[in-house]
């Protein structure tokens, strides 16, 4: 084989992976859009019960046709602390049944010459640009791209197969597997170990199921070789959340090591009933088509199809079995994934972390969304933790206590601009990414709202800035001065609950009337100060200096009032425009 031949395989051994793993995305993603807000919901609301997170796994996984969606969308919740250790491990056990939908698709549909005449897959693919491109509604454009992208699966199939060279003409690489395949029981560990590398090289579990389904088809290996290599897929797809969780808490990464573990187990439980597995799946088989999956290639007696047919069957028997006997297991799992991940002490309110925003979120807009939302959430509770220092700035005894009471608040104004910046460049990028209307006016009003609590977060500063400079001078406030700046704070404190209350709370009964009326009472309450300000400035009441640093820190509690309301309202706006 000379070099200009391999290249030509590989290329268009690449074309055809490339051209399934984008039908893969693409009907992923338009599932993901029509329901991504629904299986939110269902994941978030996982109680303790083993059986409802399978269940749910499963379900969501099947849905939007990718466990490592699943996973990285269940390590999110857990480093955020929506989701408990237990139920993560329940949904993952189902997500990996959910995901063994995806062989069945290509071994029932995807594969044989029925594929690379199957016209319905362009025809659909033709409906789906009508229903993408002439269609306003974003659910039928959804439903579009899901369709089109099932054509695309079963048309990068057929490449698929037509890129497999045919081995009788390289008889050194039917050798090579020949040889590979003659060490008996280590025959099978080397190509668990093949699956698991290759899988982290693609990072799709469903691509090398496909790949594993064509060499099967193809006549390259045997049962026992692909069984093991999907063995291997199952342990090399975990590489995913993992990598999500590299960046999560401590709970997340206990959550991504429960995957792990979880199909590491069910690997060495399978192989200590390898060949009697194997030979039920046979027989089933043979049940099904009328012929043995272990017949050799080109005897008599030998259909293409048994092979992948047993493999879809082994990887369905492999997942649900697995996660039958190791739900009674849940809490030994979790003993193992605290030995393997220790809890760390750290200072949380100090340190700057992303609680759902990670490096490796979902590629579809419309679900990250979510994590930005919450994202906002915390940094509401910041923004409401730093205002709490506020007050003992004015009682602190000493200037020490003074001090460390500014450079906390300093620190937090850092973490504010670090969150407002990540957050922002977080829904640029998922902007430019194809998105519904909706959700553009979601990310515009999202935008808008870091915004106002990064600004929030600079006038808390500016607070402790100005009382700063009146201790450094010297210039001391009377009772009554300190008594009308201890009222502004209560206000503005009142309004920044009623804002968190609305970030946190249902969008679509966020409480206008209560933010409103917090706004009214303190510009209210800062004309009265104006006023009692310049009656004595006009009595000589106070000097320049009480003046200008009294002045000064009642604007910014009232500029503080500003931003709060902007962000009720840059809810309620975002609210309107999702009806």
């Amino acid at each position: 084989m000379s070099y200009s031949e391999i290249l030509i395989i590989i290329l268009n051994f690449a074309g055809a992976l490339a051209v399934f793993l984008f039908g893969m995305k693409l009907m992923s993603e338009g599932l993901q859009k029509f329901a991504g807000n629904k299986m939110r919901m269902v994941l978030g609301k996982v109680t303790g019960s083993p059986v409802r997170g399978i269940l749910t796994g499963a379900a969501v996984t099947t849905a939007i046709q990718s466990s490592s969606a699943t996973t990285v969308m269940v390590v999110s919740f857990v480093n955020a602390g929506l989701l408990s250790l237990a139920g993560a491990i329940a949904v993952i056990m189902g997500a990996n049944i959910g995901t063994t939908v995806t062989a069945w698709i290509i071994s029932l549909f995807g594969l044989g010459e029925s594929s690379s005449a199957f016209s319905l897959p362009m025809l659909l693919g033709a409906v789906s640009l009508i229903f993408m491109f002439l269609m306003k509604k974003d659910s039928l454009k959804s439903i579009g791209e899901f369709v089109m992208g099932l054509a695309l699966l079963l048309i990068g199939m057929s490449f698929l197969q037509k890129a497999m060279p045919n081995l009788e003409e390289y008889p050194r690489f039917l050798e090579l597997l020949a040889t590979m395949s003659d060490f008996g029981f280590w025959s099978i560990l080397i190509f668990i170990v093949i699956g698991a590398l290759l899988t982290c090289l693609v990072q799709a579990s469903a691509a090398m199921m496909a790949i594993t389904l064509v060499m099967c088809y193809n006549g390259w290996i045997g049962l026992d070789a692909a069984v093991a290599l999907v063995m291997g897929q199952n342990i090399g797809t975990t590489i995913t959340a993992n990598l999500a969780a590299m960046v999560a808490n401590t709970n997340g990464k206990k959550a991504a090591r429960a995957h792990l573990v979880f199909n590491v187990i069910g690997v060495l439980i399978t192989l200590v009933v390898f060949r009697p597995v194997l030979t039920l799946v046979a027989h089933i088989t043979m049940g099904m088509m009328g012929s043995n999956p272990y017949t050799e290639v080109g005897s008599a007696g030998y259909d293409p199809a048994s092979i992948p047919l047993a493999l879809s069957i082994f990887h369905t028997f492999f997942n649900v079995v697995n996660t039958l006997i190791l739900a009674w297991f849940i809490p030994a799992i979790i003993k193992i994934v605290d030995w393997m991940v220790k809890d760390e002490p750290e200072d949380e309110e100090l340190h700057f972390r992303l609680k759902y925003i990670t490096g490796n979120w979902m590629n579809t807009s419309e679900l990250n969304l979510q994590a930005a939302e919450k994202e906002i959430e915390e940094f509401s509770k910041r923004v409401l933790r730093m205002y709490t220092f506020l007050p003992g700035l004015r009682t602190a005894k000493d200037d020490d206590e003074f001090n460390k009471l500014v450079e906390r608040i300093e620190k937090y104004e850092e973490i504010t601009d670090h969150m407002e910046m990540e957050i922002s460049n977080y829904l640029t990028k998922v902007s430019a990414n194809e998105i519904s209307e909706k959700g553009s006016h979601r990310i515009s009003a999202m935008l808008r709202i870091v915004d106002n609590l990064e600004s929030i977060g600079d006038n808390i500063y500016q607070v402790a800035v100005t009382r700063r400079n009146k201790r450094e001078t010297e210039v001391h406030f009377d009772q009554h001065l300190n008594d009308n700046l201890d009222q502004m704070t209560r206000l503005v404190q009142r309004s920044l609950d009623v804002m968190d209350a609305n970030l946190r709370g249902d969008y679509d009964h966020v409480d206008m009337d209560s933010a409103n009326a917090a706004e009214e009472d303190i510009n209210r309450y800062r004309d009265q100060l104006r006023n009692e300000h310049l009656d004595a400035l006009k009595n000589g009441t106070y000097d320049f200096a009480i003046a200008s640093l009294y002045s000064s820190l009642f604007a910014l509690y009232e500029k503080i009032g500003d931003y709060v309301i902007n962000v009720s309202e840059a809810i309620g706006v975002k609210f309107k425009d999702q009806k």
